[in-house]
């Protein structure tokens, strides 16, 4: 495998990773702005934008985007997270020309009144699905409460209140100052040429408008807190605890993420020993969450209500645990070797 990177004019930077042995090909634009780059009046345009994206450009409708997408045997997607919104898709290596093509169109959408009034309502069902979740309310809140005051504890879906009040000019406003050039990375991996990769960028993105835009990337402060929802027909209750950790500029951070393979795996770690196992609890993970600027731990444990407190118990006795006697070799060694294989299999998808 070969890997290249370039920089177009405009500011996009390119990247690819070449195999001649795959049979595939996959290009994703990932762009840096997520829900800690909003303001409270346009909490959620980036989620509610990257729906907007597949409506279609000036050139194509969003009939036309499905159909060609169907033509080409693509498996395509979207996701938008806090710091960053990523339109990606994998196609055979001769079909890659069009794929570039309708990215490269739709990533510069049309923005239509009437298309935005009508996802609008989507955006609001998708809403009110995940607040029917305890386990998602629960986080949301979590995350509110965690990062009170800073750009992270902001909602990547927003609230109704403010996609209600979102209007299709904020959302153009939004687009035109955050889908800049400098603000993309364009990544491709699998069975095609650096060559082809560059000439297709250029033809297709080298008109975007150039530029960057800025992020607030103070470290979060988080006072602590504690919030209780309650929801009388769950039959489960979901406990989420969070504390800082090594943001992602911090070289600990590689360290934090073999820690919590350790001790909060979803199988294979000492939570997972010491409570799903033997059938104390659905779920009790340790997970690791890097951003710019901050990072945080998360404890999360389901479990039925009357066994809560006793399972807390047990995960604060395993953390006091790691915390006076550290860990051992073997785990050490497993948790690398999961690490490792991970980011291996990931990058053969």
């Amino acid at each position: 495998m070969k890997f290249h990177q370039t920089k177009l004019a405009n500011g996009l930077t390119v990247i690819a990773e070449l195999n001649p042995a795959v049979h595939s090909a996959a290009l994703g634009f990932f762009v840096r702005t997520g829900s800690r780059d909003e303001t409270k009046a346009v909490s959620g345009v980036s989620h509610f934008l990257e729906h907007m994206v597949f409506k279609g450009s000036e050139r194509y409708s969003a009939d036309d985007v499905n159909r060609i997408f169907d033509e080409v045997g693509a498996k395509y997607n979207a996701a938008t997270a806090e710091e960053g919104t990523l339109f990606y898709g994998a196609v055979l290596p001769e079909y890659l020309p069009q794929a570039f093509d309708l990215f490269a169109n739709i990533l510069r959408p049309a923005l239509r009144s009437a298309d935005f009034d009508m996802e609008k309502n989507v955006i609001l069902e998708e809403i009110g699905m995940y607040d029917d979740q305890p386990s998602f309310t629960a986080y949301e809140n979590l995350m509110q409460t965690h990062f009170a005051g800073h750009p992270l504890g902001q909602s990547v879906l927003g609230t109704k209140e403010s996609i209600t009040a979102l209007t299709c000019e904020q959302m153009r406003e939004y687009h035109h100052n955050r889908y800049l050039a400098g603000n993309v990375v364009l990544a491709v991996a699998g069975n095609t040429d650096w060559s082809q990769i560059v000439a297709l960028a250029e033809q297709h993105c080298a008109h975007w408008p150039a530029g960057t835009c800025g992020r607030a990337t103070h470290e979060a402060k988080p006072a602590g807190g504690l919030k209780v929802i309650t929801r009388p027909k769950s039959q489960q209750e979901h406990i989420m605890q969070m504390t800082p950790a090594p943001s992602a500029q911090n070289r600990l951070r590689f360290a934090a993420e073999i820690l919590t393979v350790i001790v909060g795996d979803h199988s294979g770690s000492r939570l997972f020993w010491e409570l799903v196992d033997p059938g104390l609890a659905e779920a009790a993970d340790l997970d690791f969450s890097e951003y710019d600027g901050s990072g945080s731990y998360m404890t999360y444990l389901s479990s039925e209500p009357e066994a809560i407190a006793e399972n807390l118990a047990r995960i604060h006795a395993i953390y006091a645990e790691v915390n006076r006697d550290g860990i051992r070799e073997d785990e050490l060694e497993m948790a690398k070797n999961k690490v490792s294989s991970r980011v291996v299999l990931r990058s053969e998808r």
